[in-house]
């Protein structure tokens, strides 16, 4: 069975607004939304206008993304007796097109060794571009910094079917993510330290650790809103971003490689968070060295999971992906 799992923190806006389409265009799936300690309505319109189409699971607070869905998951197994075979993680803020999940079930069922797949994700307010968060498929460069097939840095490309072929990538992105219920749970989930941002990308390193690969499978379309739950400018969301990256670093290389890698962020962190404090966004420069402080003051926390054996991956991109924006073009078809 599969199951299409969407973790909802005050949103009720959207799920009013997308979750009829997710219902109808996901023949075959269980629906289920986990609520994670709303206080706006969300549970009362799910037990209004949604009681017969979806499985509601309500959870006692905010958890946070990585935590929340764990938890979500975990719920989801006992209630069904361990019958769901794949999970498809779903943001509420995601208008999915029709017949979208089956081709994402056909790659998965092709091949055991695939862990995870995402679809292609275009941007809902601009359909004919790719969106921030996942676009065609997710990688990182040498120092840690994620990109995607689609998007470099801030520029999101137009669609024009340049990255239709179903590649491995690195990372999936938590925006719609489909994975084996049992990689997921072997791979002991999201790391709940995280609370948000970048635990996909930790998990599917991990996974990837594992011998599994992870794919893209961009005949599968959905649109996403995006910063649903945090603006992008907000000075959480830049503090989540750098101490998690820092954090996923930690927790997956080797300790020598980390401390080269850490060094050299050191210097262009920093360098950012001094931009931001010149430009009088001051506090978008404290949040930089404020993750860096929090990191440090709690690694020891972050499990790096000495049973998963640490190895080469050849989709981390040799080069900065920074110095490459900056001084050539914009276009991941000149990178990978």
């Amino acid at each position: 069975m599969i199951a299409v799992v969407i973790l909802n923190w005050n949103g009720r806006n959207f799920l009013e607004k997308f979750l009829p389409s997710v219902v109808r265009r996901s023949e075959g799936a269980l629906i289920v939304v986990a609520d994670n300690g709303s206080t706006d309505d969300s549970v009362e319109l799910l037990k209004k206008d949604f009681a017969t189409t979806v499985t509601t699971i309500t959870l006692s607070q905010n958890y946070g993304f990585a935590e929340g869905y764990n938890r979500a998951l975990d719920e989801l197994q006992r209630i069904s007796n361990n019958s769901i075979k794949y999970y498809v993680l779903l943001n509420s803020d995601v208008d999915v097109t029709h017949n979208w999940l089956e081709p994402i079930k056909e790659q998965l069922e092709s091949d055991s060794n695939i862990a995870a797949v995402q679809p292609k994700i275009l941007s809902f307010g601009r359909h004919t571009h790719f969106e921030y968060a996942g676009a065609s498929g997710g990688f990182i460069d040498s120092l840690g910094y994620p990109f995607c097939r689609g998007r470099l840095i801030n520029e999101c490309e137009e669609d024009c079917g340049q990255y239709d072929d179903a590649r491995e990538i690195f990372w999936a992105s938590g925006a719609a993510l489909a994975i084996r219920s049992d990689v997921f749970h072997k791979a002991k989930g999201f790391d709940p330290h995280f609370f948000a941002h970048m635990e996909e990308i930790d998990l599917c390193w991990r996974i990837r650790r594992m011998g599994y690969s992870i794919k893209v499978c961009p005949q599968s379309v959905v649109h996403h809103v995006g910063a649903g739950t945090l603006p992008v400018w907000s000075p959480m969301k830049t503090y989540l971003n750098f101490r998690n990256n820092i954090a996923m670093l930690y927790k997956n290389l080797t300790f020598g490689r980390f401390i080269w890698v850490y060094l050299v962020r050191v210097g262009t962190d920093f360098l950012r968070a001094f931009s931001y404090l010149l430009t009088g966004k001051w506090r978008f420069g404290a949040a930089i060295f404020r993750a860096h402080w929090d990191f440090w003051r709690n690694h020891k926390k972050y499990d790096k999971h000495p049973e998963i054996p640490r190895g080469k991956v050849d989709e981390i991109y040799k080069g900065s992906i920074v110095l490459y924006y900056i001084f050539k073009n914009k276009n991941f078809n000149d990178i990978l």
